[in-house]
């Protein structure tokens, strides 16, 4: 299961000759749900089909209003910490993933636990229990406060240190210099992260890398997919919640690479037709954790406004598929359900 990386164009298309002024959206493909998402949300999907209400989740299960919004309608509990949810009930921790603490406190409040942990993302807490087990200083590049850097941190927090941009670089203070790598949060700026280790190994020449990209396929694909278009933007619309990393990051991404404009909306309603105001091309994307019948109300308020020619714009064809969590797959498997065939239903959110 892989990504490949489309042919990138030159150029993205142009309005056709004798059309001035033609009003015109390009599309972002890939964009949306990735693979660690539709687990996530499938995950709640089939535990409240298997066992019904309710099901609690720690933490939002992923960040998009509209998703927590509509499982919650369904009767999932989403709750912050685990001693919201009863002792001897079921719980499912978000794909942004937890600590060991929280393992632990779940284990003694006897709670049946489902993790719906983006596996790319168990991939880098997997990476800093190695490099803490062999000494070595973790530099993990990410926002404080995020869940998956919590997580992240939580495996090793006497070996941790954040560091959350190249500003915050000079202030970093190793126990040895010889010893020290990086991680990162998954949902980052692909330049903004590797500007920040360029200037970490400057003052850490040493510094390790870790065996593969911490940075998620899908989140660096929606990054180069933005990027080709942004220059022939002059406005790009992204949809998505403000508490989701990746998608925060795709506004500034369009703005930094050639967009004269750039606004992260969760609703087509939230589009204030002033920014269309002299706009002759808008681009248009979507987070990670965000389902697609919300980009089509987007494309369809914008085409309500005259901006009816749709172009799409391909960094990229994902085909990534993970399996459910094992304990959900257990279940359903007893319950005659063929989980290899279980994937999200794009219409499912309504």
């Amino acid at each position: 299961m892989t990504t490949t990386p489309a042919t990138v164009p030159t150029d993205v298309a142009t309005p056709e000759p004798g059309t001035p002024g033609a009003r015109r959206v390009l599309l972002a493909a890939p964009r949306g749900y990735c693979a660690g998402v539709d687990r996530a949300v499938v995950t709640v999907e089939k535990a409240l089909e298997l066992y019904g209400p309710p099901v609690y989740v720690r933490k939002e299960i992923v960040h998009n209003k509209h998703v927590v919004r509509t499982l919650e309608r369904r009767g999932a509990i989403f709750v912050e910490e685990t001693d919201e949810v009863p002792e001897g009930a079921r719980v499912i921790f978000s794909a942004h993933g937890v600590s060991p603490a929280v393992h632990e406190e779940a284990r003694q409040r006897s709670l049946r636990t489902i993790d719906a942990t983006c596996p790319l993302v168990t991939k880098v807490h997997r990476e800093a229990v190695r490099f803490a087990a062999d000494d070595y200083t973790i530099l993990l590049i990410g926002h404080e406060g995020h869940e998956e850097v919590e997580g992240t941190a939580g495996e090793a927090p006497e070996n941790t240190i954040l560091v959350e941009s190249p500003e915050h670089v000079d202030a970093v203070e190793v126990p040895d210099p010889e010893r020290v790598v990086w991680l990162s949060q998954t949902t980052l700026s692909v330049d903004e992260t590797m500007e920040t280790v360029r200037r970490l190994r400057e003052r850490f020449p040493a510094l390790q890398d870790p065996p593969s990209d911490d940075i998620c396929y899908a989140t660096q694909n929606r990054q180069v997919a933005v990027k080709q278009m942004a220059r022939e933007c002059d406005l790009v619309i992204v949809v998505g919640s403000q508490n989701s990393s990746n998608s925060k990051r795709l506004v500034e991404v369009a703005v930094e690479h050639g967009a004269r404009d750039g606004h992260l909306v969760d609703y087509a309603e939230e589009i204030d037709e002033a920014w269309l105001e002299g706009v002759r091309t808008v681009g248009v994307t979507s987070g990670a954790s965000v389902p697609e019948l919300l980009v089509r109300g987007v494309l369809e308020r914008l085409a309500a406004h005259g901006y009816e020619d749709v172009q799409p714009v391909t960094a990229a064809e994902e085909s990534i598929l993970f399996a459910l969590p094992t304990e959900l797959r257990r279940d359903l498997k007893t319950a005659g359900h063929d989980v290899k065939k279980l994937r999200h239903d794009p219409g499912a959110l309504r």
